[in-house]
């Protein structure tokens, strides 16, 4: 579990595979046209790792479980005050405030992509303004995330970009 160089194996292949599969898929979404067939399946397959993720927080590796990770309100907003501060209890896995922001994300895609796919079946002005306003919102979700995790790396010392793609933390 812990090599050499105080590492510890915090995420699994497919948490890793999923979460950068994850972004390349809304890299598209956001950045290239939206009325296409590409944008669409693309919302089916981002969809479909949602779900695969959701099964996966059940039955996946230790860190991946939301048993694992997910902290109550009261929890998380204490550890969001830790922050403001400037010193946050280190996690090995999600931090409370990630924690959150994991279950915001995976909710707001599954919504986005749901309402997407409500539109191909109905086409109606109201699910286009709701899908609309539930993909602004995910990408306002995002760059919160990205935030966290520049703020995360910086108060801590640790390229969590670089974890993400190793699967390996510092032990300490």
């Amino acid at each position: 579990m812990v090599s050499g160089s105080m590492e510890i194996k915090t995420w699994d292949l497919f948490v890793r595979i999923f979460h950068w599969s994850l972004v390349v898929i809304m890299l598209h979404q956001f950045l290239l046209e939206e009325e296409s067939t590409t944008h669409n399946y693309l919302g089916y397959a981002a969809l479909a790792l949602v779900a695969l993720r959701v099964i996966w927080g059940f039955v996946g590796s230790p860190f991946a479980r939301f048993s694992e990770f997910v902290r109550s309100p009261v929890v998380t907003f204490q550890y969001v005050a830790q922050i403001i501060r400037g010193h946050p209890k280190r996690y090995i896995g999600h931090n409370p405030a990630g924690a959150a922001m994991v279950l915001a994300l995976l909710a707001m895609v599954a919504i986005t992509s749901i309402s997407g796919w409500a539109i191909a079946v109905a086409t109606e002005d109201w699910l286009e303004e709701f899908h609309e306003i539930a993909a602004n919102v995910t990408l306002l979700l995002i760059l919160a995330h990205v935030a966290g995790v520049v703020v995360a790396s910086w108060q801590h010392r640790e390229n969590l970009v670089k974890a993400m793609f190793t699967g390996r933390k510092k032990a300490e």
